[in-house]
Formats: structure tokens, C-alpha cells, sequence
């Protein structure tokens, strides 16, 4: 099932467009890492996907809903943190939590517990009296976090979500991701620290000069993507070595202090196969590692091959 299906959309500030023939469609379920250069145009597709902005030409459904005919029904299952919000300040974190579940017409019954519930997934409880304009940056990320979840969304916006959190709240946010992709929740992430997305993110869509450059999903990349085995042997010589290059899938590229540095192109069994070959053989393995892919790795492939 789709939940976010966009088709030819273009944006258009007075001076310039910013969206060109924009289109894609993410899966309901999946959590997409939104990521491109400053001035590619996430925000703005944001805000559309979000029905916050309206766009010059073209679509955007939203599990059904046109984002254009029912803005309203859009935003009653979109939950969206901009990257510059205002709160309340003078109002408590309960307040303030409490007001957006009356806007988003939580049930009246049920406001209450969800406003304790939200407030424990994103770390404010002990706050919950204090007022919005005592909050540190860190603290405001999360009460937007927590209000962009106070009707329980079926889709989830989120721009830079993790500014201004320390290491610790960063951690927080991540785990918080993923037990919200268990949930069968989708979400789209916009950051420009790639590696606060590769823990819960699913997919990438790369945006540049407001187009879409590529949209990958990350386990198939990773799967057909080269990787690189380092393969430490004990008293390393030439026997090894062309026992080594005698195997498929595997290209040596050189060596470090008794470790093998190679390309492998095979499958995860492949790779069992091959370590089990050399533990046959008696090869005195002492390291067998491959490194992992990042959403980094990723993004550098896909835009190295754009330009």
C-alpha cells in the first residue's frame, strides 16, 4: 500500500521555481531518509506532502487523500515538525500538549493518557509542569516531537528532528524511530547528519536543484553493492594468498599487517561459504570482518553517479 504518491509536482516562489516534475511514491510502513544539498527543496516538499503549502501543478495523495480537495482529512492523519516551530511559552508542556490534542480532536476521554503516553515516548514527563519558555533547545525538539504525535498519525514529518539535541537525547530519538517503524508507522526524515538516519531509515530519496536524483531503498542497495572483507591470517604468505585469489567473488586489493584487504561481491552465504573454505583448508584465521554500508556510503554513490 501507498501512503505518500506524488506525481509531477511543481512548486513556485515569485521569483523562481523551486520543484521541478517531482515524483515518487513511498510505501506505507517504511521510513525515508529525505536528504539533499541546502536549497534542493525538502522543505518545500515537506510542506506540501503536509498540505501546508499548495502547489503550482501536480498531486499529492496522502494514504487516498489529495492533499488539494482535503487538506484537513490530510492533516488529521499527518503528524509534522517543521524545522523552525514556536510553542506556547507561556503555557506548561502539559498545556501545551494538551491544547494540540483538542486541535487535532483527540477524543476528549482519551486526552489525558495520551498526553502522558506521548510524553514518556519522548522523555518530558519529569517536565510536564514547566513552562514551554524554560526549555532548552534540546527539550523544545522533543515537546515538537511529542506534539507532531499527540493524535497518533498514521504518517509522521519530520525536519531535522534531532537539532539541538545532545548525544544522549540523539540516542533517545533514534530508538524512539524505531519503535514508531514497529508500529507500522511511516515516516519521512529530513536531516542533514546522515548518520542520525541509517539506525531506523529504510529508504532514501535524494533531492537536488528541486528534482528527485534517486530513490533508493537500502537493503537492496546493500545487497547488490560491493563489499569489502578484511580477513586477518596468522604468518600471512603466498599460499594463502593464491588460495585467496582463486575464489570467486573476491578480489584482493592488497594487504595490511597480516590482513587481507578484498572486494566481495557475493551473497551473505557466499561469504559463510567462503570462511568455512578457509577454516577447511586450515588458513589460520584470526579476523573475518566486512564493512557495513552506511545511508553515507549511499548518498555519496548516488551523487557521485548523478554528476
Amino acid at each position: 500500500m501507498k501512503m505518500i504518491d506524488v506525481k509531477k509536482l511543481n512548486f513556485d516562489y515569485p521569483d523562481k521555481r523551486v520543484l521541478h516534475d517531482v515524483s515518487f511514491s513511498i510505501d506505507a510502513g517504511s521510513v525515508t531518509a529525505l536528504v539533499g544539498p541546502n536549497g534542493a527543496g525538502k522543505t518545500t516538499l515537506l510542506r506540501c506532502i503536509a498540505a501546508l503549502d499548495r502547489p503550482h501543478s501536480g498531486t499529492v495523495h496522502i494514504g487516498g487523500r489529495d492533499t488539494a480537495d482535503d487538506p484537513r482529512g490530510v492533516h488529521h492523519i499527518t503528524g509534522y515538525l517543521s524545522d523552525f516551530f514556536g510553542l506556547y511559552d507561556g503555557l506548561s508542556l502539559r498545556q501545551c500538549l494538551t491544547y494540540m490534542a483538542w486541535c487535532q480532536k483527540v477524543p476528549p476521554a482519551e486526552v489525558s493518557k495520551r498526553v502522558e503516553d506521548v510524553a514518556a515516548l519522548v522523555a518530558i514527563t519529569s517536565r510536564l509542569e514547566e513552562k514551554a519558555g524554560t526549555l532548552s533547545r534540546g527539550y523544545r525538539q522533543r515537546l515538537g516531537i511529542g506534539l507532531a504525535l499527540i493524535h497518533d498519525p498514521q504518517l509522521i514529518i519530520l525536519d531535522e528532528p534531532a537539532s539541538g539535541m545532545d548525544p544522549d537525547a540523539r540516542i533517545a530519538l533514534s530508538q524512539l524511530m524505531r519503535d514508531l517503524r514497529a508500529q507500522g508507522k511511516t515516516m519521512i526524515v529530513s536531516s542533514h547528519i546522515l548518520t542520525e538516519l541509517e539506525d531506523y531509515c529504510t529508504d532514501m530519496l535524494v533531492i537536488k536543484d528541486g528534482r528527485v536524483a534517486e530513490q533508493v531503498q537500502l537493503q537492496e542497495y546493500a545487497a547488490k553493492t560491493v563489499r569489502t572483507l578484511r580477513i586477518g591470517i596468522s604468518n600471512l604468505g603466498d599460499t594463502q594468498m593464491d588460495l585467496l585469489r582463486k575464489q570467486p567473488n573476491l578480489k584482493v586489493t592488497g594487504t595490511e599487517n597480516n590482513v587481507v584487504v578484498a572486494e566481495f561481491t557475493g551473497s551473505e552465504k557466499e561469504q559463510q561459504n567462503l570462511l568455512r573454505l578457509l577454516m577447511a583448508e586450515n588458513v589460520p584465521v584470526f579476523s573475518f570482518t566486512t564493512s557495513q554500508h552506511t545511508l553515507q556510503d549511499a548518498y555519496m554513490n548516488v551523487t557521485a553517479e548523478k554528476k
